[in-house]
């Protein structure tokens, strides 16, 4: 029987923990096996491209272009201090959201979320639930696109007037900042998959308590 060693090993350890932790946010390991590759492939993602910016040549080595005048662009730029790449990638997030909820529920079920003509009052709220995907991928782009554009900001003006010493501490700063906020866009799209995939059983136990005979 193979026993894992080494580096194997201590890589299923990680797998192993930050399963457990989605896990514990789902409260059913089937679901969080089946949210766990897309959680851990955004958190990876978005670290690395994150700590790119740290990089150097990284948003510092370009050309020196003349449209009336000049203004510098370069030729590598830190992933996520672009704001196309970071909608897309909200984009992905909620839409993969929407494809595993349908996969859990049922297309029909997981429709009633948006579109529940019960009431006017359960429309209404699932217009605004409807609305509200839309205004998470805003929320979701600009939250990472503003955080990691400010740090490259930071870095290009503190290593322009102090070049040597001083933006040791705020490299380290921005290695902080890029784990933080990918760790908080793979669990909002965690707890976000939950809520979507759960709202539906509340909507229905509560339904069956209106429906109890007194």
């Amino acid at each position: 029987r193979f026993v894992p060693r080494g580096i194997q090993n201590f890589f299923e350890t990680i797998i192993e923990y930050v399963l457990g932790l989605v896990e514990q946010v789902m409260e059913n390991r089937e679901q969080a096996r089946r949210i766990f590759p897309l959680v851990a492939t955004i958190f990876l993602f978005v670290l690395f491209a994150n700590l790119m910016g740290i990089f150097p040549g990284i948003g510092s080595v370009g050309i020196i272009a003349e449209h009336g005048e000049e203004s510098f662009i370069p030729l590598l730029r830190p992933t996520n201090a672009d704001l196309n790449m970071t909608v897309a990638l909200a984009m992905i997030s909620i839409v993969a959201i929407q494809i595993l909820g349908i996969t859990v529920l049922g297309f029909v079920k997981y429709s009633k979320r948006f579109f529940n003509f019960s009431s006017p009052l359960k429309l209404i709220i699932g217009l605004f639930e409807l609305l509200g995907e839309f205004t998470k991928i805003i929320s979701f782009s600009f939250r990472l696109f503003g955080n990691i554009f400010a740090g490259e900001v930071l870095l290009i003006v503190i290593g322009f007037l102090a070049p040597y010493i001083i933006p040791v501490p705020f490299l380290f700063l921005e290695i902080f900042t890029g784990f933080i906020q990918a760790f908080i866009f793979a669990v909002l799209t965690l707890v976000f998959y939950k809520v979507a995939i759960t709202q539906e059983a509340g909507e229905e136990a509560e339904e069956s308590l209106e429906n109890k005979p007194v």
